[in-house]
C-alpha cells in the first residue's frame, strides 16, 4: 500500500491522514558536486534516505512522503553551468506555500529532511515561519548534521570535508554508483583553513563563502577517501537515527501551558 502522498486518490484522504500522520519532505540541491559527483547528488542523498526510513517505519509511524524539493538556496555554487538555485526570498515563499498547502489536510506534522548545507539556515527560519502562519508542527532533520552546524568531519580531511569528500561521495557509491567516477576523484581541503581556531568550518565565527573561494573545482573534501561499505554504512547510520526523530516527532505535542 503506498505511502506516497501524491499518489492517492482525494478521496483517500479524509481516510487515511489523520492527526497524528507526519508529512515528510525531502529537500535537496542540483548544483556542482566537484568533477565525480552528479549535480543531483543532495536530491539523491535526501529523497533516497528518505524513502528509506518511510519504507522502513511508514506504516508504524504514519509517514506520508511528498516528492523532494530540487531547487532550492545554492548561490555559493552559482559560478558552476549547471547549478540551479532560488534566491532566499523566493525559497522562503515556496515554503510557505507549501506550508499553506499542508494545512489543509487533517494533520498538521510537516518534517524536512535536509540534504544540502546551503539550505540549514532557510529551513530552520521556515520552520518557525510555518509554525505562525499556519499552526503547523514543523521540524528539520539532517542525515548528515553540516558541519558548519556543528557535524563531524573526518580527521583526514581535517574538519574540511564538507562539500563532495569522503562521505558524500560514499552515500552516492550506496546509493547511485552509476553517477559517480572515481576516477575523477581527489582530495581538495582547503588546509590552511584547518590552522585556525575561530573563522573555519565547525568554529565558533561562520562566514560567507562561495565553494570557488576554496577550492577551483569546487569540491571541498576528500573524496578518494570514499568506499561502497562506508557509503552502506552511513545510510544505515542515518536510516535508524531518521526513524528514530521521526518516531519522536510523531508523539510530539507542546507541553501544556
Amino acid at each position: 500500500m503506498t505511502r506516497l502522498l501524491h499518489e492517492l486518490r482525494a478521496p483517500e484522504i479524509a481516510d487515511r491522514i489523520g492527526p497524528n500522520s507526519v508529512i515528510v519532505q525531502p529537500v535537496g540541491a542540483i548544483e556542482q558536486h566537484g568533477p565525480h559527483l552528479p549535480l543531483s547528488t543532495d536530491l539523491d542523498v535526501a529523497d533516497g534516505l528518505a524513502k528509506r526510513v518511510v519504507d522502513a517505519r511508514g506504516e508504524e509511524l504514519d509517514l506520508w512522503l511528498l516528492p523532494p524539493l530540487a531547487y532550492t538556496k545554492s548561490d555559493e555554487h552559482d559560478w558552476a553551468p549547471g547549478t540551479v538555485w532560488l534566491s532566499a526570498t523566493t525559497m522562503l515563499a515556496v515554503l510557505d506555500d507549501i506550508g499553506r498547502s499542508i494545512a489543509t489536510l487533517p494533520t498538521r506534522r510537516l518534517a524536512f529532511i535536509n540534504g544540502h548545507g546551503g539550505n540549514s539556515a532557510l529551513l530552520a527560519v521556515a520552520n518557525r515561519e510555518l509554525h505562525l502562519h499556519h499552526d503547523l508542527l514543523t521540524f528539520l532533520l539532517h542525515p548528515r548534521m553540516p558541519r558548519d552546524s556543528g557535524g563531524d568531519s573526518d580527521e583526514a580531511e581535517l574538519g574540511m570535508g564538507v562539500h563532495g569528500g569522503r562521505d558524500e561521495t560514499a552515500m552516492m557509491l550506496a546509493l547511485r554508483p552509476d553517477l559517480v567516477d572515481m576516477s575523477l576523484a581527489v582530495r581538495s581541503v582547503p588546509e590552511a583553513m584547518a590552522e585556525r581556531k575561530h573563522v573555519k568550518f565547525g568554529g565558533s565565527v561562520p562566514f560567507g563563502w562561495r565553494s570557488s573561494d576554496l577550492a577551483k573545482n569546487g569540491q571541498i573534501g576528500d573524496a578518494t577517501l570514499a568506499t561502497l561499505e562506508l557509503g552502506q554504512q552511513l545510510i544505515d547510520t542515518a536510516v535508524t537515527q531518521l526513524g528514530d526523530e521521526l518516531a519522536e516527532i510523531a508523539a510530539f505535542e507542546f507541553p501544556e501551558t
